[in-house]
């Protein structure tokens, strides 16, 4: 399977967006008790970002430039990195794995007792979006989770209304009914209510019908995205004595470093690993709104592919033509 070279969506939406989220950085930064003098060096990351964003208005070829979603968050956690911020965002990762990781059966329970099959994969796929909401890089979102929590129950049901800005679920429901996949890639964006109550049930059901599954986790972290470690002992946690999943054997179930360090991902730079893996999919998930509709929207696959994720970001949304937390679900099948 080849894959493609990275699509940005947008790159007018740096002169705002980055600055929104370097004052969330600098929060998270300031309280990381890993790193000695740690509201210093929060001040001079939030003043070096800040820095070198004006640069770029004046001089868009600087640092790297023109400036894309890419280039923007690889200069902010190097900037992170090279102040020995490692990941800001872990208290809250591992608070919400723990929260979510309570609820995992509940959920799969609840996926098992429908049996009208269309029904059922409407059910995960809402799952998904509703995990997706899980996302500390969006500032709506951060600012409402740290002042009310998030019910994933109640997100599954408050979902905005169907058709959504880019809506293939009744063709992907098709597809999933006449034939399944031998493999699917799917690459994973959030910690917590995202991975654990979202993908992990989706991929469940799909190892419940045979298909292998591997799922893809950065390296490194980057805001609250799940790491290849963290996913690893996610996983190891949520199975039983015998190794299965509430059930369901897991032995075609794979984890995959994606060698990504970003909430964002260019395929050309993913892990040998990972490309190993990949080489036989018949199918492959870019799950989130970095992965599947910032970077990888367009991309096109020489096997089927699916981009799904919320739309955290007012200018997404208009770029789009659709509403702020309209769902993205992008289902493209190959034809050889």
């Amino acid at each position: 399977m080849h894959f493609p070279v990275i699509i940005c969506l947008i790159r007018y939406y740096f002169t705002f967006y980055p600055h929104q989220l370097t004052l969330r950085c600098r929060k998270r930064a300031e309280s990381d008790d890993t790193v000695p003098d740690a509201p210093a060096r929060a001040e001079k990351f939030a003043q070096r970002y800040e820095e070198i964003l004006e640069d770029l208005k004046k001089d868009p070829e600087s640092h790297g430039g023109p400036p894309d979603c890419i280039l923007l968050c690889q200069i902010r956690e190097q900037v992170l990195r090279e102040l020995g911020f490692r990941d800001i965002f872990k208290k809250v990762k591992d608070e919400e794995n723990a929260k979510a990781i309570t609820l995992f059966k509940d959920v799969v329970d609840l996926n098992d007792a429908i049996e009208d099959q269309t029904k059922r994969v409407q059910n995960l796929v809402r799952g998904i979006f509703a995990g997706n909401i899980f996302d500390l890089g969006s500032a709506q979102l951060a600012e409402l989770f740290a002042k009310d929590g998030m019910s994933f129950q109640a997100s599954c049901q408050n979902l905005v209304p169907r058709p959504w800005v880019i809506d293939d679920l009744d063709n992907f429901i098709s597809k999933w009914g006449r034939k399944l996949w031998k493999k699917a890639v799917i690459f994973v964006d959030n910690s917590g209510a995202d991975i654990i109550l979202g993908i992990l049930p989706f991929a469940r059901e799909l190892l419940r019908l045979g298909v292998q599954v591997v799922l893809a986790a950065n390296d490194l972290p980057s805001i609250n995205d799940v790491t290849y470690p963290e996913l690893v002992n996610i996983i190891t946690k949520l199975k039983d004595e015998n190794g299965k999943l509430v059930g369901v054997d897991t032995s075609n179930l794979f984890i995959a470093n994606s060698g990504n360090d970003l909430p964002v991902i260019d395929l050309t730079r993913i892990s040998q690993e990972l490309a190993y893996l990949a080489s036989d999919a018949d199918l492959v998930i870019m799950e989130g709104m970095g992965r599947g509709i910032e970077t990888n929207l367009y991309a096109q696959f020489k096997c089927d592919s699916l981009k799904i994720g919320m739309v955290k970001h007012l200018e997404v949304a208009q770029f789009l033509g659709g509403r702020l937390y309209d769902c993205v679900f992008k289902y493209n099948e190959f034809s050889g």
